[in-house]
């Protein structure tokens, strides 16, 4: 493999965004071959050796997987509560982080990579990928969330901007909603739900980027198809690499 600026070796690995990768360059905490890097250092993945604090980094084969998170699990790596994890479901973990955090109560598509430098940038704002959810709402009737969700509705002070949404009913009073947003705020759809006046009762991600959640059960995850890596290297205006 041929050498890498230090910063995206780091962010390859798995270790930090570019710019958090930065910091800690910046703050002493990286070596390379023994001596403390500095911002602008490159490094040959298969010969030089890397530290960050007193652990050696190295960069995982590239992977990217889908999973169906279940009910309850939590997305992180390790939780006080003693509740399942994501990385709990998967055999081999190494390298991996996730790609937009799903709460505990949310369900469906959650990717995962090692490829840092894109986690970066499918959760960025700037590169405004889609994220498609249906949920169960209750507490409004349909024909009002059918108006209200071509409203411009505030959350925490900024605007909640959706590229497509569909309303139908469902049983019992309840609604249907199929919304597509271009971020990724905490419990975004949740509080936008809140803010027309209903609740969301059950909520699922069927989508990110051109990924799909498809004919996944909960805990089942899948690799990627070369297809699939291609359309979200395209997303965020970076060049695919084998690794």
């Amino acid at each position: 493999m041929p050498p890498m600026r230090l910063q995206r070796f780091l962010a390859r690995a798995g270790v930090a965004s570019r710019r958090q990768a930065e910091e800690l360059i910046t703050a002493g905490r990286v070596k390379v071959n023994g001596k403390v890097a500095t911002l602008g250092s490159s490094v040959n993945p298969d010969s030089d050796r890397v530290l960050v604090g007193r652990k050696v980094i190295t960069l995982a084969l590239k992977r990217w997987i889908a999973l169906h998170k279940p009910l309850g699990v939590v997305t992180t790596a390790s939780d006080e509560e003693g509740r399942r994890t994501v990385f709990d479901l998967i055999p081999e973990v190494a390298g991996l982080t996730y790609v937009g955090r799903l709460d505990a109560g949310t369900t469906g598509l959650l990717l995962m990579t090692t490829d840092g430098d894109a986690v970066h940038r499918l959760t960025h704002p700037r590169w405004k990928v889609p994220r498609s959810y249906i949920s169960l709402v209750h507490g409004i009737d349909t024909a009002a969330l059918s108006a209200k969700v071509n409203e411009r509705m505030m959350v925490e002070g900024r605007p909640v901007i959706p590229t497509r949404t569909r309303v139908r009913p469902g049983k019992d009073g309840r609604s249907i909603l199929e919304v597509t947003l271009t971020e990724g705020r905490n419990r975004i759809v949740r509080k936008w739900v809140e803010e027309m006046g209903g609740k969301v009762e059950r909520l699922a991600r069927v989508a990110y980027g051109p990924v799909r959640l498809g004919d996944l059960k909960p805990g089942e995850w899948r690799p990627l198809t070369p297809q699939e890596e291609q359309g979200i290297y395209r997303a965020i205006g970076m060049k695919e690499e084998k690794a």
